[in-house]
């Protein structure tokens, strides 16, 4: 899937806290009434060792990943976008069981930001958890993303769980060219597999970064896949990962299968972990090549006195605020068939928008950004059964917003321990969700892999 492999390393020390470690509280709200202000504007980036040239990017006020927006539960959001990019823009607040007004989806629940203008989001996230933002104006999603225009923000628990370091994990890969510059966004490029770039980075540095603690010392990583298509499987050696919450919500805690999460795009971790109680121990995090070879991202050394002992790890308490169970029997049941359009594969296609091919169609229908009418309509608090069928050749990442949900399991009718807000469904095989759609407004059901929203993988349901 991917050539190439990054041999630089980043030991940081004492500055490391400007790359992983997460601050108590993210910066005071600007003078602007009260309200974060986010500049989406061309910016400047060091993605290659010295002494190659910075790389053109974009970015929120100048920083990619953009400002960290950090809430206490129940805390207001004001976030104020200013638009200073060529292209129409808008912020979608991935994961959040948001107030629909607020979502950011361009002609669906809002008009697009124009170059020059602003838009204010105000809302109160009613959960606690680990999300991400980014634009969400079709068709430049997909570009906008991969440019760097993505951030991270944080509903804090009200009694978070104790660690010596909370630290952010964001993901990313990018695609150069020869002269260290952003490459390959004509139209229908990488349409099949997607947008994977050699490249591979965490908070914007490469791979790998180094962190020298105390042995025992406690971790509380909150891992961020913020890539366009690549599908990642990351491995922790050294070292017993607890999983305390999947997509922003809690779960009990819980060990991974062989230490490893597969991760795609847009999926968020939070993972407890305790280092090593020897001084002089290695443990590291490490993706899982795929015809690469594998890179360390994270690499961890003990040294200095041992943390003293702490009681063992314990689960985040579960969200109220989400069913106890969903009754599957009395749901609206609905299948949503993912297709390729036929000629996908010979850089042309049978269906066009906007200047713009068209190369995946959902239920027969190839719809350039959102189509008139919803796919379904529902209540609101009626249980819903999505069936993922994936007739395409290519693993699809589907996501549903302003819902959280349960991913079944494929022989019954029992569901994952965990809540979802995506789902990976293979190539030729079918998944199935459940939720209450209990948030009322014109919902997304879209695929994950950015490039594959423009093309055609993106409809709507409707709860009134």
């Amino acid at each position: 899937m991917l050539h190439g492999k990054i041999s630089r390393r980043l030991f940081l020390g004492h500055t490391l806290a400007s790359v992983l470690a997460l601050p108590a509280r993210a910066e005071p709200p600007s003078p602007q009434d009260g309200f974060r202000v986010l500049e989406a504007r061309e910016g400047k980036l060091s993605l290659l060792p010295e002494p190659a040239s910075q790389t053109a990017v974009w970015s929120y006020n100048g920083e990619v990943p953009g400002p960290l927006l950090r809430f206490k539960k129940d805390e207001e959001v004001k976030v104020r976008l200013v638009n200073k990019l060529a292209q129409p823009a808008s912020l979608n607040w991935h994961g959040v069981r948001i107030v629909n007004a607020m979502d950011g989806v361009a002609g669906l629940t809002q008009e697009p930001v124009p170059p020059g203008g602003s838009f204010d989001y105000r809302f109160t996230p009613p959960d606690s958890g680990l999300y991400w933002y980014h634009p969400h104006a079709l068709p430049f999603i997909g570009e906008q993303l991969d440019r760097g225009l993505y951030g991270v923000m944080i509903v804090d628990e009200r009694d978070p769980p104790a660690a010596d370091r909370d630290m952010l994990l964001v993901l990313a890969d990018w695609k150069l060219d020869d002269k260290g510059e952003l490459t390959g966004f004509d139209a229908g490029e990488d349409v099949g597999a997607g947008r994977i770039g050699p490249l591979v980075t965490l908070n914007s540095r490469a791979v790998p970064v180094a962190e020298t603690l105390p042995p025992s010392s406690r971790l509380r990583l909150r891992v961020l896949s913020a890539v366009d298509t690549r599908l990642m499987l990351i491995a922790f050696n050294g070292v017993k990962p607890l999983i305390l919450a999947v997509d922003g919500q809690p779960c009990e805690a819980f060990e991974p299968v062989r230490q490893m999460i597969p991760l795609g795009p847009g999926a968020r971790f939070d993972v407890m972990l305790d280092l090593p109680g020897d001084a002089g121990a290695d443990a590291n995090v490490t993706l899982l090549g795929d015809n690469e070879p594998d890179r360390v991202l994270l690499a961890f050394k003990t040294a200095g006195e041992k943390r003293s002992p702490l009681p063992p790890v314990a689960s985040l308490p579960q969200n109220p605020r989400l069913p106890s169970e969903i009754k599957l029997q009395a749901s609206r049941k609905v299948d949503i068939l993912i297709e390729a359009i036929a000629s996908m594969g010979t850089g042309s296609s049978s269906v066009a928008a906007q200047d713009r091919p068209l190369y995946w169609k959902l239920n027969g229908k190839a719809v350039p950004g959102f189509a008139p009418a919803p796919l379904f309509s529902v209540k609101r608090g009626t249980p819903v059964t999505l069936g993922f069928v994936n007739h395409t050749a290519f693993v699809q990442q589907m996501h549903v917003h302003g819902h959280a949900m349960r991913l079944l399991h494929d022989l019954d009718d029992g569901w994952e321990p965990y809540w979802r807000d995506a789902v990976l469904v293979p190539e030729g095989k079918t998944k199935h969700v459940a939720f209450v759609a209990d948030n009322p407004g014109k919902w997304v059901i879209e695929c994950l892999m950015a490039g594959r929203q423009t093309a055609g993988m993106a409809t709507w349901f409707e709860v009134s």
